[in-house]
C-alpha cells in the first residue's frame, strides 16, 4: 500500500467523497482557495467538524500525482471506524473481559501502529481516539501496525471526555498513564473492566482527562532519561494488564 491509495484530489471529488460517507482523514487546502465550489467543500467541512490544514501549493503537489488538485487533497482512511458504543455493548455482551485503549490526541503515526500492534496482541477489545488533534490512520500506520489495523475496532470521538463518561457508565474502569501520580501501574487492580489512557508524545495525558479518571498509574523509571517512548510505555502497561488476568 502507498500513500497515494488514500488520497483522492480535486475539490468535487473531495465532495462527493463526503457526501457518500467516506472516512476522512483530513483535507489539505492551498491558501487563498476561494470560489464557489470551494466554499460548498468549506460549508461540508464544517458541518462535518473535518480536520483541514492550509498549506501552500508545493505541498498539494507532492501529495497529488499530477499536480491536477484543484487546490485540495484529501485523505481517505483505508478503514471502516466503529461506533463505540455499539463497540461496548458488544463486548459486554461476550465472555471477554473488557479492555479498551484510549488515546489522548497521540500525534506520531508510528507511535500509532506501534501501538495497534501491540493493542491486538494483548486481546483489547477497541482503541479510541479523537477525531481532531490525533494521528490518521494512512499507509504509514497500516504499514508499522503489521497489518493490525485492519484487525482491531478503532473507534472515533469528539473528545476523549465523552468516551471515559460512556466507558464509565458502562462500569468500565479508567486508569491513565501519568508520571503525575505516586502509585505505580503494578499496584492497580486490573484484572477488571479497565480503558487505559494513554497521553501524547509532548504533553501526556490531558489535565482535564486526568482529574476524569479512576486511577492514575506510572512505570518505575531506574535511570536518568525521564520518561518512555508512549508505544513503549503503553505495551507495558497492555502486559502487566495480561499478566495480572493470567494469574
Amino acid at each position: 500500500m502507498n500513500n497515494e491509495m488514500t488520497n483522492i484530489f480535486g475539490i468535487r471529488a473531495i465532495i462527493e467523497a463526503i457526501e457518500s460517507g467516506s472516512t476522512i482523514n483530513k483535507i489539505y487546502l492551498q491558501k487563498g482557495l476561494r470560489g464557489n465550489l470551494f466554499y460548498e467543500l468549506d460549508k461540508l467541512i464544517k458541518e462535518r467538524k473535518l480536520t483541514t490544514s492550509m498549506v501552500p501549493v508545493e505541498k498539494l503537489n507532492r501529495l497529488s500525482k499530477n499536480n491536477n488538485h484543484q487546490g485540495a487533497v484529501a485523505q481517505i482512511s483505508p478503514i471502516e471506524f466503529h461506533d463505540l458504543e455499539s463497540l461496548i455493548e458488544k463486548t459486554l455482551e461476550s465472555d471477554k473481559k473488557p479492555l479498551f485503549l484510549l488515546l489522548d490526541q497521540l500525534s506520531d503515526v508510528r507511535n500509532f501502529g506501534a501501538i495497534i500492534r501491540t493493542a491486538e496482541c494483548t486481546g483489547v477489545n477497541g482503541i479510541i481516539v479523537q477525531k481532531n488533534g490525533s494521528a490518521p490512520v494512512n499507509a504509514e500506520t497500516i504499514k508499522t501496525s503489521a497489518g493490525a489495523a485492519f484487525k482491531i475496532p478503532i473507534c472515533k470521538v469528539d473528545h476523549i471526555k465523552d468516551a471515559l463518561f460512556i466507558l464509565q457508565s458502562a462500569e468500565i474502569k479508567t486508569v491513565a498513564a501519568t508520571e503525575k501520580t505516586d502509585d505505580s501501574l503494578y499496584e492497580v487492580d486490573l484484572n477488571q473492566p479497565i480503558a487505559i489512557v494513554m497521553g501524547s508524545e509532548h504533553r501526556g495525558v490531558n489535565p482535564s482527562i486526568l482529574k476524569m479518571v479512576d486511577y492514575k498509574a506510572k512505570l518505575p523509571l531506574l535511570g536518568e532519561i525521564a520518561s518512555l517512548n508512549v508505544s513503549v510505555a503503553c505495551g507495558a502497561f497492555l502486559y502487566e494488564t495480561v499478566r495480572q488476568r493470567m494469574n
